[in-house]
């Protein structure tokens, strides 16, 4: 037992090194590299990479490597992009968000095989039921990772704020923040307020470092699985090709029910898109400067992982549909009162609570979509989730995609229009199942797929 646990605590910790950096840095994209909306365009790219490395590589990796090489060379793909933002143009940013891309898919796979095969070793040990064993690691790993979030956010913004040049912004300019943004304006603005050189560079210095850092800790602590355990797991979902899972994929969208699901799962992607992109430079930025994109962030978060947890525990007694409208309702009131507000520093509370709400909303996306995709489809889980995956970065690519070339009421609109559509199509599966499985309670069950919630948050 120990020692499965210290190597679920080594993963945990190396991925919670891993994405301090890389989530402080997608959080800072739109801000610190607006120019010619390089940010957007490498974390579109990124994501796109995402889609084409989850159909085709992890299972090549993690048969050819093993899982525990396949994390630490997956997480040299993060560090790459790490290094891409030191001299930030078109020429770095884009290739190293291909490369961390393509070794997102590969890390994620690696390390659900690696805790799958560490839970069912010990429950059979330990004479346990090999899902309880499971679960509690999974349970472990998003214990200490979801706090990524945080750490990440707030070492942005405790450098940032070290900043001596502290920019007055004047009404004029903060007239061209919020919704009705002025597109050609905003990098004036947001370039003048931008931290010094030197402090972007010591922020990445310590993003590299937290990377490195992850890499030594899996290469060091980690022990590799015995090859047979790993072949016999292995076997199991490896028998068919790529080509078969890639063609399972889309042979899977012949039900009826997956393809209604499909502006859900892509609304997931544009919600997280537009807080991450638009929320961060239009509002946060321009009307209180970078700093406060890191603590903004942190507050979504923290929601995000207490609102999973508790939504988690209380769906058996609510059932999906009531958490589907009290997200439905809270984002659709966000997305109003982002319209109409004029953001302005002197309404500080107001920049956190739209954070706060929408972590509450995203919750609900995350932990009920997953669950209702497990639960739909469960003979046919690989298959789902890889749409689940597949839709869901579709819908970061499109939102990160667009950022640029439109003004945010344009993008609020959109949002607005995605998730009316996303509630039809949501209403007509719940109906479906209904006329199928007359007399089934519809709440649901905690679903077993918990590190598929958090798979695309990358």
């Amino acid at each position: 037992m120990e020692r499965n646990l210290k190597n679920v605590l080594v993963i945990s910790f190396g991925f919670l090194f891993l994405f301090t950096a890389y989530g402080g840095l997608q959080s800072l994209q739109s801000s610190l590299n607006s120019e010619e909306g390089l940010g957007v365009a490498s974390l579109s790219i990124l994501y796109a990479a995402l889609i084409l490395s989850s159909m085709f590589l992890p299972p090549i990796l993690i048969k050819k490597l093993g899982c525990k090489w396949t994390i630490a060379i997956s997480m040299c793909c993060y560090i790459a992009f790490s290094l891409g933002n030191f001299y930030a143009s078109w020429y770095t940013l884009i290739p190293t968000s291909v490369i961390l891309g393509l070794g997102g898919a590969p890390l994620w796979s690696a390390k659900c095989t690696y805790l799958t095969i560490a839970g069912t070793s010990y429950a059979e040990k330990a004479g346990k039921n090999a899902k309880d064993a499971i679960n509690q690691y999974f349970g472990v790993f998003f214990l200490v990772f979801q706090s990524s979030g945080v750490w990440g956010n707030l070492t942005s913004s405790l450098i940032f704020s070290q900043s001596s040049t502290k920019v007055e912004i004047s009404e004029e300019d903060l007239a061209c923040c919020g919704a009705y943004n002025c597109l050609a304006d905003t990098t004036n603005t947001t370039d003048s307020a931008k931290p010094s050189h030197s402090l972007i560079y010591t922020l990445l210095g310590v993003y590299t470092a937290s990377g490195v850092l992850a890499v030594l800790l899996i290469i060091i602590f980690l022990d590799q699985i015995k090859s047979d355990q790993a072949e016999t797991e292995k076997e199991k979902p490896e028998i068919p090709s790529f080509w078969s899972t890639f063609l399972a994929t889309f042979q899977h969208l012949k039900d009826k029910r997956q393809c209604l699901l499909i502006p859900l799962t892509m609304y997931s992607g544009f919600e997280q898109g537009f807080l991450s992109g638009d929320y961060t430079k239009a509002y946060v930025t321009c009307a209180l400067g970078i700093q406060y994109v890191g603590y903004v962030m942190i507050c979504f978060a923290a929601v995000n992982s207490l609102c999973s947890l508790l939504f988690g525990k209380i769906s058996q007694f609510t059932g999906r549909k009531l958490l589907f409208a009290l997200a439905t309702v809270t984002n659709t009131a966000c997305i109003i009162a982002l319209l109409l507000w004029k953001p302005h520093p002197k309404q500080l509370a107001v920049f956190f609570v739209f954070p706060a709400l929408w972590g509450l909303s995203d919750a609900v996306w995350q932990t009920q979509t997953n669950g209702l995709y497990g639960i739909l489809f469960e003979k046919h889980k690989e298959a789902a989730f890889a749409n689940y995956r597949l839709w869901e970065s579709l819908g970061f690519v499109i939102a990160f995609g667009y950022s640029t070339k439109l003004q945010v009421y344009i993008k609020l609109y959109i949002l607005l229009s995605v998730l009316v559509l996303s509630m039809v199509t949501y209403g007509a599966v719940e109906c479906l199942e209904a006329k199928s499985s007359p007399g089934t309670p519809t709440a649901t069950k905690k679903e077993s797929g918990g590190p598929l919630t958090q798979e695309t948050h990358m």
